[in-house]
């Protein structure tokens, strides 16, 4: 229990700054025209990482590396099934570069 509260309490006295670099990042995406679209998912896509990251932890700490292990494995795919639509539009513009062969 004292290794999930010290976590929280870390978390909690972050939160100015972790706000503070989502807001920096919102703004250099809407001045260089990113939908913001897909910065909402990368946002998302690194707070899974995070909260993946430290449920593995706890549950390490906890003596279940079995588990640890499944949670990593799910945050992962989780990321992952998150990413295909970035990836899908990174794809379509590169396709879109290459001047077709016909």
């Amino acid at each position: 229990m004292l290794v999930v509260f010290t976590g929280c309490v870390i978390f909690l006295y972050l939160i100015d700054q972790i706000y503070a670099i989502i807001s920096m990042i919102e703004k250099i995406a809407a001045s260089a025209g990113v939908n913001m679209k897909y910065v909402e998912t990368i946002l998302k896509i690194i707070g899974i990482a995070y909260i993946a990251e430290f449920g593995a932890q706890l549950t390490k700490d906890a003596g279940q590396g079995a588990i640890a292990s499944k949670i990593e494995l799910g945050g992962k795919i989780l990321i992952l099934v998150m990413a295909v639509p970035i990836l899908t539009v990174i794809i379509e513009t590169i396709l879109g570069m290459i001047p077709s062969m016909t």
